[in-house]
């Protein structure tokens, strides 16, 4: 199996309005007192209302889910010490007219100066799945197996129905908001490293995108390490469900390497299908249909993931890895993403309701 690394972005919260912070640097030096954390796990992000937290190179996901619930635990009472709440949801389902400041450093100072409401509306979390790799050349072939997946992923994921005080009507509008930069949204499919690194520095040389950091797509290699770096999913409410999501990518990435090895695999998907499967399920989650890329049609949200199970069966079998993936799909076919409970808790408790919800299962109440 491949390593592993998970990193989690967070809101900061109101208790009592739900209404984004700006108490990060509090919170982070906090964060700094709690004994189980360690002093650079916790990083800035590009709004105030935002922090971060990286797991070390796990090897299993019960090492993952560990760190994970760790940290959380650790970094929401760091909040609660600042008189707000750590809300693992996908975006700020309620702000204020006034925007939240940018973290003052010279990149997000400028990333604001380039482009200042969308920077503004950045109040979007995500998850990132970190998968170590022999080469870049195997990272291309991870890329490219994975691309067909993204939108089962990103269905799976939605947990972020509710934006400036409004029920969007997208399950995920993270996915919306996020794929206004440049380089953004699933990435295309690409002949071998030479060609991905070729192609992505020539955005740079252009003049297209600042950086090579800019490179937003869904799934990209990382240039300072052996990895490939995950990146569509929104953040979860829930540590377990982080934790399935990142042994379906790793069990995922398995086997697009294993099929490469032996000459086969699923067929390259067009961008534009691949583009409209991924809003589609922006939109609609696992409520209705989503792209199953093994028939290439929309299906049931239910058989896409049993489809989804028996391509993984090779890789977890009877693995630890089954136990912390099946059970936690099967929970979440039965009671909702985090889309649909949040959705639900706010139709039933309002917004006090959802914003406590948020704040105990972002702590694995």
């Amino acid at each position: 199996m491949l390593t592993l690394g998970v990193e989690e972005e967070y809101l900061l919260l109101d208790a009592a309005t739900g209404l984004p912070v700006a108490r990060a640097a509090q919170v982070r030096e906090a964060a700094r007192l709690q004994p189980s954390l360690e002093r650079d796990e916790v990083q800035r992000e590009l709004l105030q209302a935002q922090l971060e937290v990286a797991t070390p190179i796990c090897h299993d996901l019960e090492e993952a889910g560990g760190h994970l619930l760790r940290m959380r635990l650790a970094l929401g009472e760091a909040a609660r010490q600042q008189g707000c709440r750590l809300a693992a949801c996908g975006a700020a389902p309620f702000t204020d007219r006034l925007p939240v400041p940018v973290t003052d450093t010279a990149r997000y100072r400028t990333m604001r100066a380039d482009t200042r409401l969308l920077t503004d509306q950045q109040l979007i979390t995500g998850m990132h799945v970190h998968l170590g790799i022999p080469d870049r050349g195997a990272g291309v072939t991870v890329m490219n197996g994975l691309r067909a997946w993204l939108p089962l992923l990103i269905a799976l994921a939605a947990n972020s129905p509710l934006w400036q005080n409004t029920d969007t009507g997208f399950a995920s509008w993270r996915t919306v908001v996020f794929g206004r930069w440049p380089v953004s949204g699933p990435p295309p499919f690409f002949d071998g490293a030479d060609a991905y690194d070729r192609r992505t520095r020539a955005l740079v040389e252009r003049g297209l995108i600042r950086d090579i950091g800019q490179v937003y797509w869904h799934i990209r290699l990382s240039e300072r390490f052996p990895t490939v770096e995950v990146r569509a999913m929104d953040v979860q409410l829930r540590p377990d469900e982080a934790v399935m999501l990142t042994g379906v990518v790793r069990a995922l990435a398995t086997r697009a390497l294993g099929d490469a090895r032996a000459g086969h695999g699923i067929p390259p998907i067009e961008q534009e299908m691949l583009a409209a499967a991924v809003w589609h399920s922006a939109r609609h989650g696992c409520t209705t249909t989503v792209f199953d890329p093994l028939s290439g049609r929309l299906s049931k949200a239910c058989d896409a993931v049993a489809a989804l199970l028996d391509h993984l069966d090779p890789v977890i079998g009877d693995s630890a890895d089954r136990r912390h993936v099946v059970p936690v799909l099967e929970r979440l076919l039965r009671d909702g993403n985090g889309a649909a409970r949040q959705l639900r808790q706010l139709r039933t408790e309002g917004r006090s309701g959802l914003v406590a919800m948020i704040a105990d299962q972002t702590t694995g109440v």
